[in-house]
């Protein structure tokens, strides 16, 4: 069975594109992108969903009476405009890089602040490692 070239890479463009040298007994074919590319995916809509959740959690865990109810469904609500709006794939008026990298770093920094000022320092740091190997990923994998 062929394998398909995941964003116009062969095998070893994409190994390259990630480092590996030619000669080296580290293989990585064209599918071994595609899955790669799709686990990063995954854990980019993870994070996502996280941010949100953290957002949520805090805001709900700051204040008290109305307060919190603006906070809680609020700050959500706001992240996913901003993303809907100006970040996601389909947005109607999406951003490009570098604004659009720096945008998704400060929200998920402030998903990160978030879980920390609600005295969840290890959920903070989950969510922030998950944040860094996501950007890690990205660049060898052109998904910018």
């Amino acid at each position: 069975m062929a394998r398909r070239a995941v964003g116009g890479l062969n095998g070893t463009e994409a190994a390259t594109s990630l480092g590996v040298q030619r000669g080296s007994t580290q293989s990585f074919d064209s599918c071994d992108a595609y899955q790669m590319r799709a686990a990063n995916d995954g854990l980019r809509f993870a994070i996502e969903l996280c941010a949100l959740a953290a957002l949520a959690y805090w805001g709900f865990h700051t204040a008290d009476g109305g307060v919190q109810w603006l906070l809680g469904l609020g700050a959500p609500l706001a992240m996913a405009t901003v993303w809907g709006l100006f970040i996601s794939p389909k947005a109607p008026r999406r951003i490009q890089d570098p604004i659009r990298l720096f945008t998704e770093i400060a929200i998920f920094a402030a998903a990160v602040a978030a879980l920390a000022d609600a005295d969840r320092p290890r959920l903070a740091i989950v969510l922030g490692a998950a944040v860094a190997m996501h950007l890690l990923f990205t660049f060898p994998l052109h998904q910018r």
